[in-house]
């Protein structure tokens, strides 16, 4: 069973764009250190859409690696094409990797029907000793694995057995309860809403696969500790303490344009990795097409930052003693923050 925190975790680049393994296998090591239950190897949040398949395949393994005997690795295997998918769980288990996670297929937008037949029961049936966790989030893949074939491929497959919850309906959360029973593990896909989904008596969410927690690892993971103790007290206390963090994951701000204003949003990575880099954590820029924050998104996560670090600071001190920085001057100096942002709309 899956509980606990997993953490999303970035792949950092250098300027140049590639990969920068010393600073991925320090970020791996900044996770275990903050005690998560694990590790998710190149999901949306690590930039799956812009890696080739051999960088993904190196980012899994490189995970898988460091977290044996330390804490689960699930490798992010998703595709819109099945074939693909399949040999990257292949490749995945060979590297030993404890789990692989299925993004429904973007984009092409298959039925819930196909998604069932079509995706998951053939890796599913292929890997039976591999756990394999669904991902539904509709709002990103424009396609959903509703709850009544998530059901189905629980009834026929003992390895899909767990989701990743997404869809940031209530009402599709119960369901799924109701249709895969009390012993289907939900994990949470939206940091803000974990709380809810782990103490609503019919959604019973065991954990978060979170974006946070790549900054907040011990806290998050504490949060979701205290609601399985049943302290929901503390745990709420703590949930208010890093809702400034769960607000960067997407950066909403209004533009000016020679035309008039627009909205501007900052979808995740982006908001999360921009904090990182003002922190002095290893993340380098993102892969276009994403690019860089406007001034008014970041002005909205150096105030997240600042809050966190003034109201409680013991949430982002793991930060200073694991990569040896002064977050104080970090978050008020604006050479943390050179080059972050566009100069104009």
């Amino acid at each position: 069973m899956f509980k606990g925190c997993y953490t999303a975790l970035m792949t950092p680049f250098k300027d140049d764009f590639l990969i920068d393994h010393e600073g991925l296998e320090r970020l791996i090591d900044f996770q275990i250190a903050g005690g998560v239950s694990g590790i998710l190897a190149v999901g949306t949040t690590g930039e799956s859409p812009t890696l080739n398949w051999e960088e993904h395949n190196e980012v899994i393994r490189v995970v898988a690696e460091k977290c044996k005997g330390r804490c689960q690795s699930i490798a992010g295997v998703g595709s819109n094409n099945t074939r693909e998918t399949i040999e990257s769980t292949e490749h995945a288990g060979h590297v030993g990797a404890d789990a692989a996670l299925l993004v429904d297929p973007y984009y092409n937008g298959p039925s819930s029907l196909e998604i069932r037949r079509e995706y998951v029961a053939p890796v599913a049936e292929k890997f039976p000793q591999m756990p394999i966790i669904p991902y539904v989030i509709p709002g990103r893949t424009g396609c959903q694995l509703l709850p009544e074939d998530l059901a189905i491929l629980d009834k026929q497959f003992a390895n899909v057995s767990t989701v990743k919850e997404a869809t940031a309906s209530i009402d599709n959360m119960k369901r799924t309860r109701e249709c895969c029973g009390e012993d289907f593990t939900i994990m949470s896909g939206d940091d803000g809403m974990t709380f809810t989904m782990m103490t609503d008596p019919a959604i019973k969410a065991s954990g978060v696969i979170s974006v946070a927690s790549n900054i907040a690892p011990k806290a998050v993971q504490e949060m979701t500790a205290l609601i399985e103790q049943g302290n929901q007290t503390e745990a709420e206390n703590l949930m208010n303490a890093l809702n400034p963090l769960f607000g960067i994951v997407t950066v909403k701000t209004q533009e000016e344009t020679p035309s008039g204003a627009v909205g501007c949003r900052a979808r995740n990575p982006l908001g999360t990795k921009t904090l990182m880099a003002v922190l002095g954590m290893p993340g380098g820029p993102s892969r276009q097409p994403l690019g860089k924050m406007t001034r008014n998104g970041l002005e909205v996560v150096l105030t997240a930052g600042r809050t966190v670090w003034e109201n409680n600071p013991e949430i982002l001190q793991p930060i200073a003693d694991f990569f040896n920085v002064d977050i104080e001057a970090r978050l008020n100096d604006n050479s943390s923050w050179a080059g972050l942002t566009y100069d104009e709309y």
